[in-house]
């Protein structure tokens, strides 16, 4: 194993932060679309045939733009019955190599049950990662399950990020039945019983959360250590409530998030640019609200703060 994947991310070599990226690619598979998989995905966003990036790939193409990414894949093994791939260990390992560029998260299946909550614990003991995504519709649960609850607490107790899909997906999309996907678990108001049992845990909802984008405001207006990054959706199709919201009163609590590959952020940040947006919050929202959330500026104490 290579070493704990420590932070190196210089804060001032970087022009945005990315908290939402996908690995669905092993640095082990001969093709960038040997992971296969993921065209209903493509077809949803209109990107045709959907590229494959491992983590030394994301790490190159991020470096080159002179971002920073956090890194994930999705364990739905209780959907699919199939492990993740990557696994949770190899992206926390290839992202120890290129902690410059990438933070790395996790992802447990909350029915894995105990011996989920046994993983997450040797994730984060073992490998160094800095938090875990949830993806209530393809792992079939809804957040304030208390199912996921012992999840929670070995996150809480470690100081980590937990990341909620939230709104509608585009796992399933226009398959036989949705793919057996129920838009259901991912109403954001499910989250705020997280936030409340949980009052020390930082939670992203990540995306618009359509159609159910006033709940996940009022959520993060509510529970000061509620964030949400803005990730699969172009800036262009944004509700004029998060935009409102963004640029007043959530000002310290949106991310920017792109959902790579199946959004580039260069097509992210083009959009964001003709967004009205006021000119002091594009830099919190691009990099100075993640960096806080992650610890990693001068004063590195978490954002705990509602915006003014």
């Amino acid at each position: 194993m290579s070493s704990r994947y420590e932070i190196g991310i210089d804060p001032e070599a970087i022009v945005a932060f990315d908290v939402h990226t996908h690995v669905h690619k092993s640095v082990h598979a001969e093709s960038q679309h040997e992971a296969g998989g993921n065209e209903e995905m493509g077809a949803y966003f209109g990107i045709g045939s959907m590229p494959h990036y491992s983590v030394p790939e994301l790490a190159d193409y991020y470096r080159e733009r002179k971002m920073a990414a956090c890194v994930f894949t999705v364990d739905s093994i209780s959907l699919d019955g199939e492990e993740p791939e990557p696994a949770n260990e190899e992206i926390a390992e290839l992202a120890a190599e290129h902690n410059d560029v990438l933070i790395p998260f996790a992802s447990i299946d909350p029915h894995r049950g105990a011996a989920g909550v046994r993983l997450a614990r040797r994730l984060i003991e073992e490998y160094g990662v800095r938090g875990f995504k949830f993806h209530p519709n393809s792992q079939g649960f809804f957040p304030n399950d208390r199912l996921a609850y012992p999840l929670y607490e070995v996150i809480a107790e470690h100081g980590l990020v937990a990341l909620f899909h939230s709104g509608q997906t585009g796992v399933g999309a226009g398959g036989t039945g949705g793919g057996g996907i129920r838009l259901k678990y991912s109403n954001p108001l499910h989250v705020d019983d997280v936030a409340v049992d949980f009052p020390d845990l930082d939670i992203i909802l990540a995306h618009p959360s359509f159609p159910w984008q006033d709940e996940a405001l009022s959520v993060a207006n509510h529970k000061p250590r509620v964030h949400i990054d803005l990730s699969g959706w172009s800036p262009k199709y944004f509700p004029p409530q998060l935009v409102q919201y963004a640029n007043s009163l959530l000002k310290k609590k949106v991310l920017f998030g792109s959902d790579f590959p199946v959004i580039t952020p260069e097509r992210w940040m083009a959009d964001f640019e003709k967004l009205e947006v006021k000119p002091e919050v594009r830099p919190l929202i691009l990099k100075e609200n993640a960096l806080r959330l992650f610890g990693l500026t001068k004063d590195d104490a978490k954002s705990t703060e509602k915006g003014a």
